[in-house]
């Protein structure tokens, strides 16, 4: 094993270990999973996706979908399709509110979009996906936004390459197989250019001219989470590329401090 993918373990410690499955819970781990179906690239499903999704009868799946529209969770759109109401919302803004991750990474967020005059996120992983925890938008008029909350796929993008990069080797691999047959080999030379560099970088693979680089930020015992920089491929030269690049790197390593200073 190499010293980045030492490091790269390290990063991770306990977070990323599957959790232990809690007994006697079966038929609620179906209806969180069930909420949890929901995406911004699935904000509707009809009760049979839904059913094939967790793996549940269609009957139950009623049921379950039934209990979340008791509970004003859930709600019919167009004919036999649900989506989630704004009840959830709150949720979302308390578990942001609960990170304090993002709270103590917050000030060197905004300096960097301030300095390299971009937006700058803050992602986390969370099984197969990159999930924004924070972004700070830079004050031009055109600039790429991505929402707290919102998720992309581990694998794609600078943010999910480098997520996938930090995982433990035998969970990187694991997660890995399906997008080497979706994608190609290519993606293993990516991960291990990301390792080896403590960076990675990609052009219009979730928005088309859209360039993004990531960088990891170390912390121990936590998820892994990189610190992200993206903006209009065509107003970022190859020497503002290097530097974003470099200057991000600074900012992960202060995010970094603060949060051992914090920890102690």
């Amino acid at each position: 094993m190499t010293p980045a993918v030492s490091a790269a373990s390290a990063v991770d410690g306990s977070a990323t270990t599957a959790p232990r499955r809690t007994p006697g819970a079966s038929s609620s781990r179906k209806v969180l999973q069930l909420l949890l179906a929901f995406s911004e690239r699935r904000w509707e499903a009809s009760v049979a996706e839904l059913a094939a999704t967790i793996g549940t009868p269609v009957a139950t799946t009623y049921r379950y979908v039934a209990l979340l529209k008791e509970l004003q969770l859930l709600e019919e759109g167009r004919a036999g399709h649900y989506h989630l109401t704004s009840q959830v919302m709150p949720l979302a803004r308390a578990a942001q509110l609960a990170n304090d991750l993002v709270r103590l990474a917050k000030p060197s967020m905004e300096e960097a979009a301030r300095e390299l005059g971009e937006t700058v996120m803050l992602f986390q992983q969370f099984g197969d996906a990159a999930v924004c925890a924070d972004r700070v938008e830079c004050d031009r008029a055109m600039r790429f936004t991505f929402e707290p909350g919102h998720s992309l796929p581990l694998g794609l993008g600078a943010s999910g390459k480098m997520l996938l990069a930090l995982l433990p080797e035998i969970e990187r691999d694991r997660r890995l197989a399906p997008i080497v047959e979706q994608r190609g080999t290519i993606v293993r030379d990516e991960l291990k250019h990301a390792l080896e560099n403590r960076f990675s970088v990609s052009s219009g693979e979730i928005d088309e001219g859209v360039w993004a680089c990531s960088v990891p930020v170390q912390a121990y015992g936590r998820r892994p989470t990189v610190l992200t920089l993206a903006g209009p491929a065509a107003r970022i030269t190859d020497e503002a590329r290097h530097t974003a690049i470099t200057a991000l790197q600074g900012y992960a390593t202060r995010i970094q401090r603060t949060i051992s200073s914090y920890s102690l």
